[in-house]
């Protein structure tokens, strides 16, 4: 069967008074649980300069948990976490409009990781991060729901000027910004031995892929390496919360598809 051990680590940083970012996490709580449901990791990073972001970000995880836990057993993750998500962006946008004449600004980004069998469902909205780390190497799964990254796609600016720009942080997506948001999603294979990587941008805006893959070693204290990334983002930065969530894939289970349900390989 599928197992993983995890840790996950959030900071204040260097500079502001309160935490924005919120983590939580699902585990199976039988062989049977693992395999109808799977395990979920969720990130979320409370949009700053926005009422009360440290409220949107944990109402979108604990959404995204609660959804996740009642989804129907075996139910696809590629369907159960844009749906989660798009829960959470109902939620934190109704409680922003109910709080009073003219309501507030509250939103959120959010990463989420599925794990079954042996793939990893990731879905997101906003600038929150997935990496894979395999084999000494660190490969960026997400792409930043920003203003600069969205020109850089369209081909309007290159990635040298995006990371020079005013707008390299603006978002142009959040969670619980609108009635309605746009979730992204993808669906990668996952070996034993990979190491899996959300983090608010309180770490990737200071903490290189390099480091990554130069911290987490394959066979280290995972609790180890989120407090070295931590300390690395606060020593080259720290003017943002920091959050981190490391999970290691120690088994699959290699499974195959017929007529829509899953069959194991060995």
């Amino acid at each position: 069967m599928l197992d993983v051990e995890f840790t996950q680590l959030s900071d204040v940083g260097l500079v502001r008074d309160h935490n924005e970012d919120y983590v939580g996490h699902s585990t199976p709580g039988t062989t049977v649980h693992g395999g109808d449901r799977g395990w979920l990791f969720v990130l979320a990073d409370g949009v700053g300069g926005h009422d009360r972001g440290e409220v949107a970000s944990r109402l979108a995880v604990e959404t995204v948990l609660n959804t996740f836990q009642q989804a129907k057993a075996g139910e696809s993750l590629t369907a159960v976490l844009p749906r989660a998500i798009e829960r959470a962006n109902q939620q934190v946008y109704e409680t922003a409009t109910g709080t009073g004449p003219g309501g507030s600004s509250m939103a959120t980004t959010i990463v989420a990781c599925g794990l079954r069998y042996n793939r990893a469902v990731i879905a997101h909205v906003g600038d929150s991060r997935c990496y894979i780390l395999r084999q000494g190497k660190a490969m960026l799964i997400t792409r930043d729901h920003t203003m600069s990254a969205e020109q850089v796609r369209m081909g309007l600016i290159t990635a040298r000027e995006a990371s020079a720009s005013q707008t390299s942080h603006v978002l142009s997506r959040s969670v619980g910004s609108g009635m309605f948001v746009n979730v992204e999603s993808t669906e990668q294979q996952i070996f034993e031995g990979d190491v899996i990587l959300l983090c608010s941008d309180g770490l990737h805006n200071s903490v290189s892929m390099e480091d990554y893959a130069g911290v987490v070693k394959p066979d280290g204290v995972l609790e180890t390496a989120a407090k070295r990334l931590i300390d690395l983002a606060k020593e080259r930065d720290g003017r943002d919360n920091i959050s981190v969530q490391l999970i290691r894939i120690k088994e699959v289970e290699a499974v195959g598809m017929y007529r829509g349900r899953h069959y194991k390989l060995r």
